[in-house]
């Protein structure tokens, strides 16, 4: 139990230099970045059938924005590591469904009807339970690949691990893995699991392996053109010394 209580306020501890190091509008920018790719996930926007009227290929909404989380995590992994990123995803995961929360209860509020009809922006609010949960469980589960994926691949630069080949290199194949996972999970439970039961359709597995690997592509063509910013702001931190604090006391403990 000592044990316990000693890594609990030590995680505590470090939690808390992180919040304290990294800068706030990118962590507002991932959190946003997840709100609205848990609310455009709601939206099926491309599905495309064979000759039989079979499904074997479909897009949903989130896929426009959720290269933007990859890229705040990209960056924060190279400057801070895969723990820090993970901590940070899983801040954005809290607000996400802390949003939906606060959507649902307002959903929910009784309105006179004199003021109008709010029933489709009840439905917005109100969201889809399972759709929160198949979006959670997935972008943790691909987070923590990306994370460790591009952190893994940044180590085997030993000659220059800075430089702009060793970050194209480990955002580009750690986004592209993270993110057919991350469309993947979603797509199988959302749409081959959930769907079926709750809105009377379903995508066949098929449709689910094409819209991974298409968000996937899609995601990764933005990520190689922002890519640049995302090189520049990490050496910008680093040049100014944002995140000394936090990677001084890890390397601290890690001595210890």
């Amino acid at each position: 139990m000592e044990k316990l209580k000693m890594w609990a306020k030590k995680e505590w501890q470090e939690t808390s230099i992180l919040f304290h190091s990294i800068p706030s509008v990118t962590v507002v920018l991932f959190a946003v970045s997840v709100v609205a790719m848990n609310l455009m996930a709601n939206k099926t926007i491309v599905s495309v059938n064979d000759a039989a009227g079979n499904q074997v290929f479909a897009l949903d909404g989130g896929f426009t924005v959720s290269w933007i989380s990859f890229l705040c995590m990209d960056i924060i992994t190279k400057r801070f590591g895969p723990k820090a990123s993970t901590k940070v995803s899983i801040l954005a995961i809290g607000t996400n469904v802390l949003t939906c929360l606060m959507f649902w209860l307002v959903s929910i509020i009784p309105t006179d009807k004199s003021l109008g009809d709010f029933s489709a922006i009840d439905s917005v609010l109100g969201g889809t339970w399972f759709v929160l949960l198949s979006s959670t469980i997935a972008f943790i589960i691909s987070a923590v690949i990306n994370n460790f994926t591009n952190d893994a691949l940044g180590k085997a630069f030993h000659k220059n691990p800075n430089g702009k080949l060793a970050y194209v290199t480990r955002t580009y194949i750690s986004t592209m893995i993270g993110q057919f996972l991350d469309n993947l999970i979603f797509s199988v439970l959302t749409f081959m699991i959930f769907a079926p039961k709750y809105w009377g359709f379903k995508w066949t597995f098929l449709a689910c392996i094409t819209c991974a690997i298409t968000g996937a592509v899609a995601e990764l063509v933005m990520e190689i053109i922002f890519s640049p910013i995302g090189f520049n702001v990490c050496k910008k931190w680093e040049a100014k010394g944002i995140g000394n604090e936090y990677i001084s006391y890890c390397l601290k403990e890690k001595d210890i």
